[in-house]
């Protein structure tokens, strides 16, 4: 009599079978997502740089026309505040119109999804605009240069310091409102932001001019610590450097990082 065969083996149904997840190196998701940021600007790319650039010239000639028999220090305090007026409107302005409008089209909830760290979309945010930046900043001290024959005596690890902290804060605070409000009322107060620092700012002008209590809340702001360091790093000769303005700047720096990532982690 002959023995029973064993029934054949069933194969695992799938439902039973880990998968792994697939790793991908954060470099990888750092190059993904900056092509993604520059694919999304497209031909506006090209555009934006040359406004900034213009944007910056402008700012060191056309101030210049409003001083009456402008002296060379004068148009040195103007010059070496240009840049800084354009970092800022690059993270307060350009930014936080640009996530607003990622908000609205749902690109920006996409890219909250996809399995890369949060901090990374502001990183490439912050290089992407660091980088269209850069050229209107070059451009800026150079019309300076030819416009009112001035010598610039360059600091360059306090100025790239400066660049970095500048940029990093006026796009984490920028990223931050864009995150946090509305759509409609963070380009609102974007346009408010573009105001205050181009009229109201210690940038092109000495605080001195302002009142008394203007001059005390700027103190805790960091829009005048971060003219005030940048230009210690374009023209270190005529503007020492002050540990303060690093304070205030570093302090208002992490208070934007922390207010994005968390801005950024929330669920929704």
């Amino acid at each position: 009599m002959s023995e029973p065969t064993a029934a054949p083996a069933m194969p695992a149904s799938p439902s039973s079978e880990v998968i792994a997840p697939v790793q991908v190196s954060p470099w990888t998701s750092f190059s993904t997502l900056l092509r993604w940021s520059l694919a999304s600007i497209g031909a506006m790319l090209p555009l934006i740089v040359v406004i900034q650039a213009m944007l910056a010239a402008g700012i060191v000639i056309g101030f210049g026309f409003l001083i009456p028999d402008i002296t060379p220090d004068t148009a040195l305090f103007l010059a070496s505040g240009a840049p800084t007026i354009l970092l800022l409107t690059i993270g307060l302005v350009i930014v936080p119109q640009g996530i607003s409008r990622a908000r609205a089209s749902g690109g920006l909830d996409y890219q909250r999804a996809l399995p890369v760290p949060r901090p990374m979309l502001l990183l490439v945010d912050l290089v992407v605009w660091t980088l269209i930046a850069l050229p209107g900043v070059a451009i800026g001290l150079l019309v300076a240069w030819v416009r009112y024959d001035l010598t610039f005596s360059f600091d360059w690890p306090l100025l790239v310091l400066a660049s970095v902290l500048v940029t990093t804060m006026a796009t984490a605070l920028g990223y931050a409102i864009a995150v946090t409000f509305p759509a409609m009322l963070a380009q609102l107060l974007s346009q408010v932001l573009v105001f205050f620092v181009l009229l109201f700012s210690p940038i092109t002008f000495p605080a001195e001019q302002l009142p008394g209590w203007f001059q005390e809340l700027h103190t805790v702001l960091p829009v005048q610590a971060a003219a005030d360091l940048m230009r210690s790093g374009i023209a270190a000769d005529a503007f020492p450097a002050r540990a303060g303005d690093l304070l205030v700047l570093s302090l208002w720096t992490a208070l934007g990082l922390v207010v994005t990532y968390l801005a950024l982690a929330r669920r929704r």
